[in-house]
């Protein structure tokens, strides 16, 4: 079968497309025929090791000390079944599913095993693969952090870097939850994030949201580009302020912060979870939560996907389709 390689650390050209053996599912597996991936920000700071330095040791035991520990790389999977292992039970050849892992799933190839036990779930039944693979990075994270905010409706929610893979799930999830949504991003993706229903979009090219006078039950950066002080500043007792992105000096500047004041501070990692998938399918199949795709790339063209991903301007998702021969 045709499987992306990553052969050491460093820009896309690192990636290269081979033949390599088709897996054979274990026990508790079940092996997918890909037909679509994605090319999370994740996987391009997997495949660069661009991590903050204070991040240097764990990040290298879990992704590999002098290379990717996982060479076929990739986290998002939408297929289907082609086999199953003699263990498992929820699943059958034929359904059509999708997947999401941080470090078990080899994604970049035509095929790829995946245990019943990890974050795999029948796909949304209304969205093409590719669709279905631009779900779960974003909307996943998305759902995480609004859930450990306590998002509830009439809240008011400010979502920045609301144009990317994790902001145009946040802002449909905020308004599914029924709060008042305000959108952060440049001017080329306001026309985008009014589209998915915020109910205004502020352009940081044009202002910085923090002069403005408006106060939020939720602040939620999707970005990391956030000031924590005056976050804070802006939001109302009792509200959350949820960071995706961190670095250990943050963190202990939002632990320090949450001892002096009764607003809740998240920033940690959003973990897949088969219940999450399934939750997420219902939204989709009811019209509440549309994948949003930038760019789609075949198999062949992973090295021009992740250099469009590293530019860091992406809308929504990088999708990869995988074709058979």
């Amino acid at each position: 079968m045709k499987a992306v390689i990553a052969t050491k650390y460093g820009t896309p050209e690192v990636l290269e497309l081979r033949d390599v053996s088709k897996p054979a599912p274990k026990a508790t597996e079940v092996l997918v025929k890909v037909y679509a991936t994605t090319v999370t920000s994740g996987d391009a700071r997997a495949r660069s090791f661009n991590v903050p330095p204070s991040f240097w040791i764990p990040a290298r035991l879990t992704l590999g000390l002098t290379k990717p520990k996982k060479a076929v790389p990739g986290m998002v999977i939408a297929g289907i079944v082609e086999s199953v292992g003699t263990g498992v039970k929820r699943f059958k050849p034929g359904d059509q599913v999708y997947a999401y892992d941080l470090t078990r799933l080899n994604a970049y190839a035509e095929y790829a095993c995946v245990s019943e036990n990890q974050a795999l779930a029948l796909k949304p039944s209304n969205v093409s693969y590719e669709e279905a693979a631009a779900i779960p990075f974003g909307a996943v994270t998305a759902l995480h952090f609004l859930k450990k905010g306590s998002i509830r409706s009439g809240q008011r929610v400010l979502i920045y870097g609301a144009s990317g893979s994790v902001g145009t799930a946040a802002v449909q999830l905020a308004k599914h939850f029924g709060a008042d949504v305000t959108g952060v991003c440049s001017t080329a993706n306001v026309a985008l994030v009014k589209a998915l229903g915020a109910d205004r979009v502020i352009d940081y090219t044009k202002e910085e949201f923090a002069q403005r006078r408006e106060t939020y039950d939720i602040i939620f950066d999707t970005v990391g580009k956030t000031s924590l002080a005056d976050s804070l500043r802006l939001l109302n007792e009792g509200g959350a302020y949820l960071q995706a992105v961190t670095s250990p000096s943050l963190l202990i500047q939002m632990k320090l912060a949450s001892r002096r004041s009764d607003k809740t501070l998240v920033g940690e990692t959003a973990y897949p979870t088969a219940d999450a998938l399934t939750h997420l399918k219902d939204l989709v199949e009811a019209g509440r939560l549309k994948p949003v795709i930038d760019r789609c790339y075949p198999l062949e063209e992973i090295v021009e996907a992740h250099r469009y991903v590293d530019l860091g301007h992406k809308k929504g998702n990088v999708v990869i389709a995988v074709e058979h021969a």
